[in-house]
């Protein structure tokens, strides 16, 4: 009791067990005496900050492929190869290979 769960991957299927999707204007329920703010799009909140800041953090990897092509700018920037789910047709990121079962 008195605790408040937010799942910010509600648009994905939810963290959470008790997850389930709501709005902006029914944005909680309660199970169990915890608070769930399940807002699928939580950006929509606030779309002009919200799409300065996607901007913001996504702008140096567009640059990045960009400049150097996407097999250099995956190679020199480990975390961006992290995020690569998808090469040549091929499915490159386990998970996603595990959640469809290829």
């Amino acid at each position: 009791k008195g605790s408040v769960l937010v799942d910010v991957a509600i648009d994905q299927g939810g963290c959470f067990e008790t997850s389930h999707p709501t709005t902006h204007a029914d944005p909680t329920f309660e199970v169990e005496g915890i608070i769930h703010y399940c807002v699928a799009n939580m950006p929509g909140a606030a779309p002009l900050t919200s799409t300065y800041a996607l901007n913001a953090a996504t702008a140096p990897y567009v640059y990045a492929l960009a400049n150097k092509g996407a097999d250099a700018a995956l190679a020199a920037d480990p975390g961006f190869a992290l995020g690569l789910n998808v090469k040549a047709g091929k499915i490159t990121h386990p998970a996603v290979a595990n959640a469809l079962k290829l």
